[in-house]
């Protein structure tokens, strides 16, 4: 998914010559911290609303333009960039610009969580088991393999390698909502399950023999 696919092309930008009530007017009313800021037709940074509150409401925006923020993605830019540019400058909105620095949308908070939340396969059914492995060890092919000989396969994966112990943590979501099959064969396989999300097979058989065992109690 490409950055222009998320951009939201209906939102407003602001000029250095309007006002900087103006602008906190419209962050108000889009329920926004941030908005794009346009000189001549380009892209010229963003404003926090923060800087703003610190400036005299009668004021152009030309007199905080030292405040602007110049971050931005390009078009044609996979939408995760766009996604670690939001998380690591804490932005409620990331301008998407072209090659010629001309603003063509916005890609606001709310969608990208929205979108990933797609992009992570959260819609679809199925349990989630978390791995953890030495880099040594770590195969994606056997990985997979353990989980199609329980008749099921893997719809989402992750890995991130943790910095403090070096281990590979996987994160797993296979078609499967009863998972216990898959769990016992990771453990069997000697590796770590750190924990796991979905119905138990056996669990289930056994509440249903509690019950069956209390209604006969009640007869």
């Amino acid at each position: 998914m490409l950055a222009s696919q998320l951009a939201n092309t209906g939102f407003p930008a602001v000029n250095l010559f309007d006002k900087v009530s103006f602008a906190l007017r419209l962050m108000d009313e889009y329920d926004v911290f941030h908005l794009p800021v346009l000189s001549e037709e380009k892209f010229a940074g963003i404003i926090s609303k923060d800087d703003l509150l610190d400036a005299d409401e009668n004021n152009l925006l030309a007199s905080v333009e030292s405040s602007l923020q110049h971050i931005s993605v390009k078009n044609e830019e996979y939408f995760l960039s766009a996604l670690k540019l939001m998380a690591d400058n804490e932005l409620s909105l990331l301008p998407v610009i072209n090659d010629l620095s001309e603003l063509s949308g916005v890609i606001v908070s709310k969608d990208m969580v929205r979108r990933l939340s797609v992009f992570l396969g959260n819609e679809e059914r199925g349990g989630i088991i978390v791995l953890e492995t030495d880099k040594r060890n770590f195969s994606f092919g056997e990985i997979n393999r353990l989980v199609e000989t329980n008749d099921a396969y893997i719809t989402q994966v992750n890995t991130r390698t943790e910095a403090d112990t070096g281990m590979v943590v996987i994160t797993l979501k296979v078609n499967k909502i009863e998972i216990s099959d898959i769990v016992a064969t990771f453990q069997r396989y000697e590796y770590i399950v750190r924990y796991y999300f979905g119905e138990e097979a056996y669990a289930n058989e056994l509440k249903e023999n509690y019950n069956h065992l209390i209604s006969y109690l009640n007869m």
